[in-house]
């Protein structure tokens, strides 16, 4: 299954997890977070972006092969995974 995005054409069969994330500066640390977590303690931290992670990296391997791609909203993360969701139907 082949998903055309703005960094190229991804295969998303040959994805081993793909995941929703938002990016936060908690006090000048940067992390991914869960979209549940930004629910609970958003409001505590600096929002930086939402992203849609892609992971290739066999489940057996060290080195990270992802694309990510970066949302200024989670309304525009969200519209981006309905359209992920619909090569799934």
């Amino acid at each position: 299954m082949i998903y055309s995005s703005v960094k190229g054409e991804l295969d998303i069969s040959k994805a081993t997890r793909l995941y929703p994330a938002v990016v936060v500066d908690m006090h000048g640390e940067v992390a991914e977070m869960s979209l549940e977590w930004e629910e609970l303690y958003g409001e505590r931290v600096k929002i930086v972006s939402y992203i849609l992670v892609f992971d290739f990296t066999p489940l057996s391997e060290d080195v990270k092969d992802r694309v990510v791609l970066e949302f200024e909203t989670k309304e525009a993360l969200i519209a981006e995974m309905q359209e992920v969701a619909k090569l799934f139907a």
